[in-house]
């Protein structure tokens, strides 16, 4: 009774202790890089008109936080992203689970999305432009496709590995539709749904880069492109270094939202 009470006090603190190892570490090597980075620079080892010490992007950064125009820039693309993940990630979870439930639905969507997939989403940039212009609707839609196609992939797949024991038992219980989808097929698959939103969401960012490179007057990637016009290497890295904080931000928040919503799932 005693040895049975204590082995869990025993483990917790182990448990803890791995968490907090791998977020030191986490924050640990990108630091590392940087300071690996920093001495090869001011020892000569790097050509700095090309890779500029990360203290000179730093200051740089510094500079373009104080007058305005990093703030500008960075909310411009977070305006879009959000828009974009709204757009895209909305109606490919409902798809998504819907396929996941109706094997008549799944195999008419199925050959359509394995047609689609494949094709390179920077490419349709011009069909893009052509349809929604030189506007927001043309950034949002780029990010809206980069957000949908693992989302939805995952939301089907993340339906079908559920056990069939849970939704039969659903079905014995007289559930409906919505009772099915929402308290079966969607916690069901949250686990395989956030690892897809989690690659949208790295898309997502990837496009919106290049879009923002086509016709917009702000963005990060137009902060990128303008430099890379003017041989403004600091600029340009200043702009990469920013879309790596954004995207490192949002992956410790969607972990800690997938440890919260999640907790049976076993990391």
């Amino acid at each position: 009774m005693t040895a049975e009470t204590v082995a869990p006090a025993r483990r917790e603190p182990s448990e803890l202790s791995l968490r907090d190892r791998d977020r030191i570490l986490s924050i640990a090597s990108p630091i590392g890089l940087l300071l690996v980075w920093e001495i090869a620079a001011r020892s000569g080892l790097v050509d700095v008109r090309f890779f500029p010490a990360p203290s000179s992007i730093l200051a740089f950064l510094w500079d373009l936080l104080l007058s305005g125009d990093l703030w500008m820039h960075t909310w411009a693309s977070l305006q879009r992203l959000f828009w974009g993940i709204l757009f895209g990630g909305i109606p490919a979870l409902v798809l998504g689970i819907t396929m996941g439930l109706s094997r008549t639905l799944r195999a008419i969507i199925d050959p359509l999305i394995a047609a689609t997939y494949p094709i390179p989403k920077s490419s349709i940039l011009p069909l893009v432009l052509l349809i929604f212009g030189l506007g927001e609707s043309s950034k949002i839609f780029m990010v809206a496709i980069g957000v949908f196609f693992p989302l939805v992939i995952n939301a089907t797949t993340g339906v079908r590995e559920i056990n069939k024991i849970y939704l039969d038992v659903g079905r014995n219980y007289k559930a409906d539709r919505w009772n099915t989808f929402w308290t079966i097929a969607l916690p069901g698959a949250l686990p395989v749904i956030m690892t897809g939103f989690k690659l949208g969401v790295g898309i997502g960012l990837i496009l919106i880069a290049i879009a923002e490179m086509n016709g917009a007057k702000s963005g990060l990637g137009f902060l990128i492109w303008s430099a890379w016009e003017t041989f403004a290497v600091e600029q340009m890295y200043a702009g990469l270094f920013m879309f790596a904080l954004i995207g490192f931000i949002f992956t410790v928040l969607l972990n800690e939202l997938e440890r919260i919503i999640i907790p049976w799932k076993t990391t």
